[in-house]
């Protein structure tokens, strides 16, 4: 499975009423960089769930209709409601509980 490169024109058709992980981080963020390995990982093993990634550089409305104000922020959605908001590295194991609570 890979993660989805979102912007405002595709974000909600690819989320949909699909369970998603959304990481927002940009290039210049060194956990960002940190947590994409881990990301990339939980995509791979669970193929139920939609996942994204948003460069707030890139894409600052989308930032913003999110509340985001610190990187890395990752978002935890259902029927496109938020679930669960991580901010700041966190572990997979972390990450992995909260999609099993879905």
């Amino acid at each position: 499975m890979s993660i989805n490169i979102l912007s405002e024109s595709n974000f909600d058709s690819l989320v949909g009423s699909k369970p998603a992980l959304i990481d927002f981080g940009a290039e210049w963020c060194v956990y960002c960089k940190k947590i994409a390995p881990i990301i990339e990982e939980l995509a791979n093993e669970n193929p139920g769930v939609a996942f994204g990634y948003v460069d707030v550089d890139l894409q600052p409305m989308l930032a913003a209709r999110f509340r985001v104000h610190s990187l890395p922020t990752v978002l935890l959605l259902k029927d496109g409601q938020i679930v669960k908001q991580f901010l700041g590295a966190q572990s997979k194991e972390t990450y992995q509980k909260a999609i099993a609570e879905l």
